[in-house]
């Protein structure tokens, strides 16, 4: 199937469009912008956009297209970059970045990033902003560990206790968000019954991974950055390095496998393998992430509950 690829550039205030032989039209990254975006591409007969994955910057656009269900991928920055290298292009602006994308596109051909669902947007919006009073009140803990006068050490206290009332209020936020939505809830569930993934984890799976369950496991894994990749070059042989992928995922699973390591009969019998194979402990942990991924995605894949081992279904 032919598309009509538009490549697009984002930034914080401009979305740079690049349509083929119409050159490249800026617009503003705002509601106004992306209404005059949409009148753009809709007069073309089979429109797929694609722009680099950018945050929070395209949240809006890939809300808006969905919702109009104009086709819309969402690509690795490092990819396009390498293309335009390969390309000999230096040079970097807004339009040739634009440009650069829509080469990519017709040449790659990326697939469609699903389109979000309301509710899955609300819920990954306050996992995001769980994950940043986390990490401003360990900051803060860590401040009250030095010596400092009275005053400072009040007022580093209200604020650790204020911004712990606030991670309990957005925990009750994001199960009530979960609970009000029967597929939500079903996902979360499933994952919950993995001895190691508890409901935080569960939360971050289901908000930021919303491919689990429709990807094979080589493509789980490379999403959520735990995948290995090899280096080897005529007789040189280099250690395999995981890198790239959704930071956010890859540190819940961090935290849900040392629980799995412990609690989980899989994964703690998996690791102690590799363990008593002189494997470090590092190493051990991320396979042990993988593996706690991709039954994951299995669970989710069958809509079948965890089972111990050993346990007939």
């Amino acid at each position: 199937m032919n598309m009509d690829y538009v490549g697009i550039d984002v930034s914080k205030h401009h979305l740079d469009l690049a349509l083929g032989e119409a050159g490249v039209v800026r617009v503003a990254n705002n509601a106004e912008g992306i209404a005059r975006l949409i009148e753009q591409v809709s007069g073309l007969s089979r429109p797929h956009v694609v722009c680099e994955a950018t945050g929070s910057h395209t949240r809006q656009l890939s809300r808006e297209l969905g919702e109009r269900g104009i086709a819309f991928s969402r690509v690795n920055p490092r990819r396009v970059r390498e293309l335009a290298r390969a390309d000999g292009q230096r040079a970097k602006t807004d339009a040739i970045d634009a440009r650069v994308i829509l080469r990519f596109a017709r040449l790659m051909q990326p697939q469609p990033t699903p389109p979000p669902q309301p509710q899955a947007l609300e819920l990954a919006d306050l996992v995001r902003r769980r994950r940043q009073v986390v990490d401003m009140l360990a900051m803060e803990k860590q401040r009250l560990e030095h010596p400092e006068a009275a005053s400072v050490r009040a007022s580093l206290k209200a604020h650790i206790a204020f911004m712990a009332s606030q991670v309990r209020d957005l925990d009750a936020a994001i199960a009530e968000r979960i609970a009000g939505d029967a597929e939500l809830e079903r996902r979360a569930g499933l994952l919950v019954s993995i001895p190691g993934i508890g409901r935080t984890t569960a939360a971050v799976l289901v908000a930021e991974m919303p491919e689990l369950g429709g990807l094979d496991n080589k493509q789980v894994a490379a999403l959520a950055g735990v995948a290995p990749f090899v280096r080897e070059s005529g007789q040189f042989r280099g250690q395999a390095h995981i890198g790239g992928g959704r930071a956010s995922v890859r540190c819940a699973l961090y935290m849900a496998s040392i629980s799995a390591i412990r609690a989980n009969p899989q994964i703690r019998s998996f690791y102690r393998r590799l363990r008593d194979n002189r494997k470090p402990a590092k190493l051990a942990i991320v396979a042990a992430m993988r593996k706690l991924l991709i039954t994951a995605n299995a669970i989710i894949a069958t809509g079948t509950p965890w089972q111990p081992p050993n346990q007939p279904t």
